[in-house]
């Protein structure tokens, strides 16, 4: 049985599609904008419009951005010869907001996944290749996550950037903060110890 009208019932199966978004949160989301007043829905929608419109890859890096080269490549303060290289747009966002990364970044769509169909070519390495070719690359920083296809994708990247005498480098990983030795995992652990420095 429907007990929602054709719109209100489109609305949630829409909102459901997010990620992170179940249904009972899209009914809930659902109702929050329909009793929202008709403007901010107008500006909601207007700003999601906007987003998918404008939003468009750094010529640079690839990171998202409304102009041809980003705010960070662009910024002729940070250190371009350093170059962070993660999986996703939002991990740049993470990595700025640890304000202590001075160089800029590249962004490579994705990570190698065999099981799911993605190889090499199919996210920003090639890309990686020609800008480290072409520019004054001193070092290159694979910060892809720590589980196996960022690992896999990290260890493919680090093939191919040695021959060209680039300085390669794998953010640590390790125990977290408050985190008990006891609960924490055997690879954790290991790179925890492998990661070690002096004090």
């Amino acid at each position: 049985m429907n007990y929602y009208s054709t719109s209100i019932a489109k609305l949630i199966e829409e909102l459901s599609k997010l990620p992170g978004v179940g249904p009972k949160t899209a009914q809930r989301l659902a109702f929050f904008i329909i009793n929202m007043p008709l403007e901010e829905v107008k500006s909601l929608s207007q700003a999601i419009i906007d987003a998918k419109e404008k939003i468009k890859y750094c010529r640079i890096c690839y990171n998202i951005t409304d102009t041809e080269v980003c705010n960070i490549c662009s910024d002729k303060e940070r250190d371009h010869s350093l170059i962070c290289v993660v999986s996703h747009p939002m991990d740049v966002v993470a990595m700025e907001k640890i304000r202590e990364y001075k160089g800029v970044y590249h962004v490579l769509h994705g990570v190698i996944s065999p099981i799911e169909g993605v190889g090499p070519e199919d996210i920003k390495i090639k890309e990686l290749l020609d800008r480290v070719k072409n520019g004054n690359v001193k070092e290159v920083i694979l910060a892809t996550n720590p589980d196996i296809e960022g690992e896999a994708t990290a260890m493919y990247i680090a093939k191919l950037l040695k021959p060209l005498g680039i300085k390669v480098t794998r953010i640590a990983h390790g125990v977290p903060v408050g985190g008990d030795l006891e609960y924490t995992d055997v690879v954790t652990l290991s790179r925890a110890l492998e990661g070690r420095r002096e004090l």
